[in-house]
């Protein structure tokens, strides 16, 4: 029986993750550089992950390039993966985590938005997979895909009143989407031993959101554990479905919410 250290340990292995460089991008690769990956980050503006895949080299040993990637285009995300495979030698993680989408209520979003957030939150979710698959055949690997606890339960209204900070319909009708999408996979290609599961944060508000103090309080009181997410929270999450740890998981969602979906 291997131990949990070896389970864990991901040295010869090649990680693609879009979206690598953001607020909770840059806590999963920082996890998975730790347990000695190489990482690939796949951005619109490979400007924001310079200095990032830097620190990475230097602060965990590994190799890491940042990619200019739009994933609204699989001819994008084609390139950007035969670039990671040919750098780093093939592909093993593929993480779609990568999001970027307006705040607006139902009452003011527009067509545009709407399709523009189910194109990047669902539709390049498809997309990554779809170009990503001979490369993770080959490797018998892993897709993590970035959900949502709003996948699994509606915004609280009273939560956003007053708030310019408030989830478009679009959101939840994606990540809902990519949970149910996630399951799919999991059946259809696990004959190539491939696993596929799902993570879902809670709430992670970047600071200047919590400025509010009105809103941080009640965006806190809403979890059973009583505050929000920080980046850290979901390091254990992401190795376990990331390694062999998880090894006898597929088409399974792990929620990193403090609680917020038991009410």
């Amino acid at each position: 029986m291997r131990k949990l250290s070896e389970l864990t340990n991901l040295k010869g292995r090649t990680v693609f993750i879009t979206g690598g460089s953001g607020y909770l991008g840059r806590a999963m690769c920082e996890t998975l550089a730790e347990l000695g990956a190489d990482i690939a980050i796949a951005e619109i503006n490979t400007a924001s992950c310079e200095e990032f895949t830097q620190t990475l080299k230097t602060d965990y040993g590994i190799r890491a390039i940042g990619l200019a990637c739009d994933i609204r285009k699989p001819e994008s995300l084609r390139e950007a993966l035969r670039a990671t495979a040919d750098q780093l030698g093939g592909i093993h993680i593929l993480i779609n985590n990568a999001y970027a989408g307006q705040k607006n209520r139902f009452e003011t979003i527009s067509y545009e938005e709407w399709r523009d957030n189910i194109e990047i939150g669902l539709s390049a979710v498809f997309y990554g997979v779809r170009e990503a698959f001979d490369y993770l055949k080959a490797t018998r690997g892993v897709i993590l895909n970035t959900a949502s606890m709003y996948g699994h339960v509606a915004p609280d209204y009273k939560l956003y009143e007053g708030n310019p900070h408030a989830v478009p319909a679009s959101y939840n009708a994606a990540k809902g989407g990519v949970l149910q999408l996630t399951r799919y996979l999991a059946s259809f290609l696990s004959p190539h031993g491939i696993r596929v599961n799902a993570l879902s944060p809670g709430a992670f508000p970047h600071d200047w959101q919590m400025q509010d103090t009105e809103f941080g309080r009640r965006l806190a009181a809403k979890a059973p554990l009583n505050r929000v997410g920080q980046p850290e929270d979901i390091k254990g999450a992401v190795a376990l479905l990331c390694t062999d740890a998880g090894q006898f998981m597929t088409g399974q969602n792990i929620c990193v919410d403090g609680g917020w979906t038991v009410w």
